[in-house]
């Protein structure tokens, strides 16, 4: 994994908002954010003041948020509170998400599928709408939302999920070609299966059948995608934008 020092500096006087950051991919990021000198808004429904404490003892700057990514009101009121106290929001890193344990096209309610895509994919669109005119304003912004190899394959058990992170991809493509001339770039990151919590249910058999076939050998760490963020969010995406990049070990390769 990365160590501080070699991301010194990339996100410098930066201020970057990451959404899903109290475990997890949204966790490791913020870490890695705050290493390469981001001021960090760690927003999540829960955990965030964990990891701003984690950021602030490894000398990093962060705040924590509490935010519901399904709730409008809740995303104005964050962003807000950002400018008034920093001026600027630089970055948007859309990370929160759920998984369903029972979702096929015969098992998943109405109800399990409102709650799915309301995470996944309107948490994101919402995200998006309530940075993008401060990003306007200041003339440069970068966001980067988390999809899923799910959005890309066809895969099973994961119907509504898969849904929406195929949306998350065509939301975003959609706003970067929008915004690309007002330099504003919009990416995509969909990772293979990563050891987090949200994967506590997985049977260690079925994980032990995923690192078989992925061709590096191992399961993904929140850390590989959180690298991968950090490099959009920095000048490494200044001249990306409405693409998707899978970081899944060579998984879909196959």
């Amino acid at each position: 994994m990365a160590v501080a020092g070699q991301r010194a500096g990339t996100l410098e006087g930066k201020t970057v908002l990451i959404t899903g950051a109290g475990s997890g991919i949204g966790r490791a990021t913020a870490r890695l954010a705050a290493e390469a000198g981001a001021f960090v808004v760690a927003a999540d429904i829960k955990g965030q003041d964990e990891t701003v404490a984690g950021i602030a003892a490894a000398g990093g700057q962060a705040e924590a948020r509490q935010l519901d990514i399904t709730d409008a009101t809740a995303w104005q009121s964050v962003v807000d509170e950002v400018l008034a106290a920093r001026g600027r929001i630089d970055g948007l890193a859309n990370i929160a998400g759920i998984v369903s344990s029972t979702d096929t096209l015969l098992t998943q309610t109405e109800e399990g599928w409102d709650r799915l895509v309301g995470i996944d994919l309107k948490g994101p669109w919402l995200g998006m709408r309530a940075v993008i005119r401060p990003m306007l304003d200041a003339g440069a912004g970068k966001i980067v939302n988390i999809a899923s190899t799910a959005g890309l394959i066809g895969m099973p058990d994961v119907l509504a999920y898969s849904a929406a992170k195929g949306g998350v991809i065509a939301l975003s493509r959609q706003v970067a070609v929008e915004y690309a001339a007002e330099n504003v770039q919009v990416n995509v990151v969909a990772p293979g299966v990563i050891r987090t919590p949200m994967h506590g249910d997985v049977t260690p058999a079925l994980m032990a059948q995923v690192k078989a076939a992925t061709p590096v050998g191992r399961l993904g760490e929140p850390e590989d995608i959180g690298a991968m963020v950090v490099y959009l969010l920095g000048a490494g995406g200044d001249f990306v934008t409405g693409q998707v990049f899978t970081v899944d070990g060579g998984w879909t390769a196959r």
